[in-house]
This record gives C-alpha cells, structure tokens and sequence, in this order.
C-alpha cells in the first residue's frame, strides 16, 4: 500500500469514528455560534460599503475639485463675470470636461445660476439651477451630496454631486457641478462583497419587488433612519437586508439604498457544523498530533534535503542529487529530482552551443545586411566613373567631383555601421561619480533643440521635469548621457509629425527614475516585447542596437528599464537606477 493510501485511510477511519460519537452535541452550539457570526459579518459588510460610498464620493470630489482647478475653467470664469459676457464659446466646455475626468455628469453655471455648459444635458444651456445660489452653502468645504438631476429623456434620476465655485479676478463666481448618477451601473461598480447586491428606490417612483422590501422601505420613510430586515424563504439561504436612507442636503429623503446579502455560506455552514460539530475539533487536535508524528520521521526529512538540493541547483550547482532510501512516492520523487539534474546538465550544453551558433548566425546576417546596402551605391558610382571616362572625358570632372562626393557619404555610412557593431561589442565598464540630474539633464534637452525647431520640420515641443531638487545617482556620466539620447532619438523618430517630448526625474522607493516619454502612435505589446532584442528595428535604416545598448548601459549599472505605452498615445521609457548613497 502507497504512503497516499495509508495516510487517507489513517485519517478517514478516525474522523468517521469521532464524528459518529460526538455528532448529537453540536445543534445547539451551532446556531448560537452561527447568529453571532451572522450579526458580525452583516456590520462587517455594510461598513465595508460605506467605506466603498465614501471612497467613491471623495473620487467624485476629487475630479470636480481638479476641473475647477484647470485653466479652462479659470479662462471660462474670468469670461462669464465681466458685464455682457457671452457664453456660447464655451457650450462644449462641459463635455471635454467629463471625458478628460470620466464623469456622467459635468455642467458650469454662470454667476446667475444659469447654466453655461452640460455634458449630459446640453439642451439646458441658460437654464438656472436655482439650488446652487438659493442660500449660502460653503461649496469649498462640503463634500458629495446626493441630489435629484434630470436627463435629456425626460427623467430624473439620484445623483452623487460636487460644486465647487470658482471666483474670477472681477469678482463673482461660478460654479462646476460634476458627479455620478446612482443607477445600476454605479452601484455594480462599487467593490460590495460577495454574497452581496445594491439597489436603490428612488423616493419618486421605484416599486419594491417584494411585500418584505416594502415594509422596509415604509419604515425608513417614517422614521429617517436606517433599519435591517430578514427575509426566510423556506428551506433556501435567507437574505439580509440593510436599508440606507439618502438625504440631500436640505435632509429631505431622495431615495434609500437597499443592501441586500444572501447567508447562502453561512447556511450551508451551519448544516455541516450540526453534523460535525465538536467532533471537528477534537478529530482535529487529536489527528494533528497523530499525523505530525508519524509525518515528520516519513515527510519532513527527504523533502528538507529536496530544498537544499533545489537550493544548490539554483546557486548553479548543476550536478546536485539527493539521497533516496525509500520505495514510496517521496523516493519516487527523489529519484526524479536526481534525473532532472541530469537532463538539465545535458540540456544545458546543447543549449549553449546552439545559442551561440544561432547568435553568430544573427551576426553574420545582420552585418551582411547592413553593409549590403552601402555597398549597391558604391558599385554604381563606379561603373558611372568608368563610363565617363571611356564615352564622355569632356563631362568626367564634373562626374568624378558628384561622384566622390557619393563614395564618401557612403563610406562615411559603413564607417558608421562598423562602429555601432563595435560599440555593442566593447561595452566599457562604468567609470561612477556622482550625478546631481538637476545639472545632467538640461544639457542633454538642450542639445536636441535645434532639431525640434529646425525650418521646414515638424515642430516637437520639448518639456523637462526635474522634480524634487537634489535628485542624485551614482553613474558614468558619458555612458548615462549617451542611453539617454538613444531615448530621445527613439522618441523624435515616432514624431514624423511632429509633437511632444517630456524628460522627467523622479524619485521612487529607493530607486530615482529617469523618464523620456512621447506622444507618438506608441507601441504594440509585439514590439514591446522584442525592443531591447540586438538586431530587432522596426525603422528602415536602423541596425536594432540603440535600445540593446540603452539597457545594457543600464543593467551595468544595476538599474532597470521598462516601457509604458497604449497604442495611439505615446510611450514611456522608464529607467530606474538605485538612489545614491547619502
């Protein structure tokens, strides 16, 4: 009989002995055990929805509170409170809002109250919201509030609201409304426990699905306040409810939030506790004991010198084994261990060997490329000289002076081949100082200037962030600089028509990042996996070593690099190297 086997029925015949003997006492300790734990995780999860609400209502605030804080807001502020403003330029302002901060609902009221823009709503331009200015409200100082809003479809519907005003240099304010309706879909997204579902009845319309639901419904309405409900249905799961009443800030009821949680677990628990019981606990105590002793002289000690020899293994230790001395499954694995060490020293010298004819293959097919291209032009100069000279001599000069000119630009370009093949090659060891980046990088930005500003180019507009002061790493400064223009290289050529190029240094937990970011066409998750592959270019005339040598660069100097990018918005080389010492 196997160790598997012996060990499955040594434990089943134990537990169904004690089970048998102490089943008829659990009943009673179960139901009391099981109402306790039910009171407790119902308070559990109706705290963990409203930190969920919260949460979602300082997002809410959050968002409002940086449309308020943008220029376009401003601009449109200082435009609406000076005498005869017209606020038709800005009927669209609203909805570029909402995308840019993903809310539903977005609407600018002027210093009247009459609103200016709506994303959701455009139809109500110059409607006044006369809540916004019926009394003093401190906006600044007042988070999300729940409010009835109407839609373009003729309803009305709750939802989770911010103002925040925004005072213009004339004097006068308006005000950015933003916020969320609560339908099915927001509440969906809220993070509620398994087991768990939300709805909300509006206090206009919305029936309750059940006679249950509906006296709690008429409870809330009478008293304000919250209450909680059971509902038994039979012999199924019964299902808590929780009612939480939402009150504008008039406290006027607008709706109530119905928590509804099914006790299907703890039912279901509560059948197997009345059968097992105390039994569990003891058949437990007693079968860990048994089972610790017994396993401990058969277990721990083949699968203690299983992990060293995975240990050894893993240092690079090859041709480490362990000792075997039993016939059942842990020898079984033993020995299967011992011969994976063996194919894995096999595997690795094919290995190597075809990785080194395979790279020398890449080389030699790169290189034949590369210099395949130079060498076509060079050819038909050439035969144009000799042409020249045997049919037209009163024409070779000038042939001889346009050709000459070809034959340098041409060498001057496998010159430059060579020596990127060379540079790969012969990476030097980093040469550390200390970099302070707020004096190492404007050189590099500066340098590319020119280039973004060239007559007849596409105007790139260049942006360097040096974040906190005092950022400072320890690195080769020629050979930091140099990874840093293969990035801004590699970043001007995905602008063919032209954009934006930011440069930033930040600091992160014990790493400081330098960042070089685009707004091109980004990168596909192909690309992204292949770039920092030698020889792999995407450009027409590029040989694929510039990122090969940025990360180079970089593993020598015990940093990383990584990529962000989304197709059609850009992309972010990161590179993060260890903080400098202090």
């Amino acid at each position: 009989m196997s160790f598997r086997a012996r060990l499955i029925l040594l434990i089943g015949l134990a537990v169904a002995t004690i089970t048998i003997l102490l089943s008829a006492i659990t009943s009673e300790i179960t139901r009391r055990a099981f109402e306790r734990i039910d009171e407790e995780r119902t308070r559990a999860i109706v705290a963990q929805f409203r930190r969920e609400y919260a949460s979602r209502s300082r997002e809410v605030v959050r968002r409002v509170e940086s449309m308020a804080a943008s220029d376009a807001v401003a601009r449109l502020a200082a435009d609406m409170t000076r005498p005869g403003a017209d606020p038709a330029p800005y009927v669209e302002q609203a909805a570029t809002l909402a995308r840019e901060q993903a809310l539903e609902i977005v609407e600018i009221a002027g210093p009247d109250g009459a609103i200016v823009s709506s994303a959701h709503y455009p139809a109500r331009f110059g409607y006044k919201k006369e809540w916004v200015r019926e009394k003093p409200v401190d906006w600044k100082s007042l988070g999300a509030f729940v409010e009835i809003e109407e839609f373009p479809d003729s309803s009305s519907a709750v939802a989770l609201l911010a103002v925040r005003p925004v005072a213009a240099a004339e004097g006068g304010n308006v005000y950015v409304i933003g916020g969320q309706r609560l339908d099915k879909e927001f509440l969906d997204a809220l993070a509620t426990p398994r087991g768990m579902r939300a709805r909300l009845y509006p206090e206009a319309g919305g029936r309750a699905d059940s006679p249950d639901v509906a006296k709690l419904l008429e409870r809330i309405r009478a008293t304000g306040r919250e209450a909680d409900a059971m509902v038994a249905t039979g012999f199924a799961a019964p299902e808590s409810l929780h009612g939480i009443p939402l009150t504008g800030r008039s406290g006027k009821l607008l709706g109530v939030l119905l928590l509804t949680g099914v006790r299907d677990e703890m039912w279901n628990l509560t059948w197997f506790i009345r059968l097992v019981g105390l039994a569990g606990a003891i058949s437990g105590i007693v079968l860990g004991v048994v089972f610790a002793w017994w396993a401990t002289a058969r277990v721990t000690r083949p699968v203690r010198d299983l992990v060293e020899g995975a240990r050894e293994v893993a240092a690079g230790n090859w041709h480490a084994t362990v000792p075997v001395s039993s016939s059942d499954e842990i020898g079984d694995l033993g020995r299967a261990f011992n011969q994976m060490t063996r194919q894995l020293v096999e595997q690795r010298g094919r290995l190597v060997q075809v990785e080194r004819v395979a790279a020398w293959r890449e080389l030699a097919r790169r290189l034949a490329h590369e210099l395949k291209n130079p060498l076509f032009p060079l050819q038909l100069t050439v035969e144009n000289m000799q042409r020249a000279r045997d049919k037209h001599p009163e024409q070779f000069d000038e042939v001889f002076r346009e050709s000459t000119a070809t034959l340098l630009a041409e060498l001057s370009q496998l010159k430059t081949i060579i020596g990127r093949f060379s540079d790969f090659a012969r990476m030097p060891s980093p040469r550390v100082e200390r970099v302070k980046l707020a004096e190492f990088l404007p050189p590099i930005v500066k340098l590319f200037e020119p280039q973004w500003r060239a007559p007849g180019q596409p105007p790139i507009e260049g942006r360097l962030e040096l974040g906190e002061p005092g950022l400072e790493v320890d690195a080769d400064p020629e050979q930091l600089s140099r990874a840093l223009r293969n990035l801004i290289l590699n970043a001007m050529d995905a602008l063919p028509d032209g954009g934006g190029i930011a440069v930033r240094a930040r600091r992160m937990v014990g790493e400081i990042a330098i960042e070089v970011s685009d707004t091109g066409a980004g990168l596909s998750k192909e690309e992204c996996d292949r770039l920092f592959t030698p020889y792999y270019t995407t450009k027409q005339h590029g040989t694929g070593l510039g990122l090969a040598i940025v990360q180079s660069v970089v593993s020598d100097h015990g940093g990383r690099i990584t990529v962000e990018t989304e197709p059609g918005k850009g992309a972010t080389f990161r590179i993060a190297l260890p903080a400098a010492a202090g």
